[in-house]
């Protein structure tokens, strides 16, 4: 179990996928930070000019130019700094994302395994009881021949018979697809699994009671879904600041010469600086809705969030309740184990001493 675990986590796909959604993450948050800075560029140009015929216009020749440029928007109104925290979240929450993955398969993988060796048991106990059931047909089958039992016997012998060999293959498809389960679970073709051996030691540990709500906030599906919601509130300020003016200062300084080996001789200097504001005016409320609808995907996050606590407090509560009643199930199991196996040698010794039918040993 412990081999399967540490090949689920190397090799399954959803971990993989996750983990590459973490840096992309990442990436989003570099192209987020660049915004805060300066943004350089360069152009490179050449052109040729031809006087008109009537000889009016510039004269003939070619121009060539080198201009490298600066472009810088301020973030006056805080959009880039607020988009940076939203990266960031999503950062957290990838991550987290990661860790529920990881838990989730852990958990599948174990679940999968003691499902395949429950499988295999049974498997095993179909085949024995098939191998009792082919024994008995076959001495009722001769006391029927000899005329000491009815046919009604003889008739429920073959039916216990075949119920015995059908839920042999029926095991045997289960086995197969639980092994099939298992091996994409690792990240592999269908294939068979080795089993270890399986001794009566392996029991669920002890929860003690009085736990705190407060565990629960280790959980990363809990952490995923607030990292979320702090997101997009701070997509909010992104929405809001696009409201307003931007303010930007562009700059250029270059070279420029009609030929092109004198380009880099610095005989023609060329240069630009500066600002712009751009701002909206009217646009029939865009913007506004625009801050509209990103409240309302906040809105949606937090419900989300509030969400995911209702359903992390169902999901220990009932697990809490299974660990509960299958220790009782499983005690009442037993009993009901060792009457069945005293009242099947009573049944049998009775119908072998011809004082009952072969009903109540089936019964």
């Amino acid at each position: 179990l412990d081999t399967l675990i540490y090949m689920a986590l190397e090799h399954n796909r959803d971990v993989l996928m996750a983990m590459s959604r973490i840096e992309q993450a990442y990436a989003v948050l570099g192209m987020s930070k660049a915004d805060l800075w300066p943004s350089l560029g360069y152009d490179i140009s050449a052109s040729y000019a031809q006087p008109d015929a009537a000889g009016g216009g510039a004269d003939p020749g070619a121009l060539f130019a080198i201009t490298p440029s600066v472009y810088w928007e301020l973030d006056f109104w805080g959009k880039v700094r607020r988009a940076n925290q939203a990266a960031l979240a999503e950062i957290v929450a990838s991550e987290e994302a990661l860790r529920l993955v990881r838990v989730s398969l852990i958990a599948a993988v174990a679940d999968g395994y003691f499902q395949l060796l429950d499988f295999d048991k049974r498997l095993e106990i179909s085949r024995r009881t098939w191998e009792t059931r082919k024994e008995s047909l076959w001495i009722i089958e001769q006391r029927f021949v000899a005329g000491t039992v009815p046919e009604i016997d003889l008739n429920q012998a073959q039916q216990q018979e075949a119920i015995a060999a059908v839920a042999i293959p029926v095991y045997e498809r289960s086995v197969a697809r639980t092994e099939n389960y298992l091996s994409v679970l690792i990240g592999q073709n269908p294939r068979n699994i080795q089993r270890g051996s399986l001794d009566n030691s392996v029991t669920p540990p002890q929860i003690p009671v009085g736990l705190p709500s407060e565990l629960l906030l280790r959980r990363p599906d809990l952490v995923a879904a607030e990292q979320q919601f702090y997101a997009e509130v701070a997509r909010i300020g992104v929405a809001q600041a696009m409201r307003f003016p931007s303010f930007s200062i562009t700059g250029a300084l270059g070279v420029a010469s009609g030929d092109l080996s004198s380009l880099l001789s610095g005989d023609a200097l060329i240069y630009s600086v500066g600002g712009s504001v751009l701002g909206p005016i009217f646009n029939w409320g865009k913007n506004k809705r625009r801050v509209v609808i990103q409240r309302e995907v906040a809105e949606q996050a937090l419900l989300n969030y509030e969400q995911a606590v209702l359903n992390a407090f169902r999901e220990v509560d009932d697990a809490l309740i299974d660990i509960h009643t299958y220790k009782a199930e499983s005690d009442s199991r037993e009993r009901q184990k060792v009457a069945a196996i005293n009242a099947a040698d009573l049944s049998r010794a009775r119908y072998d001493g011809g004082q009952t039918a072969y009903l109540e040993v089936l019964e």
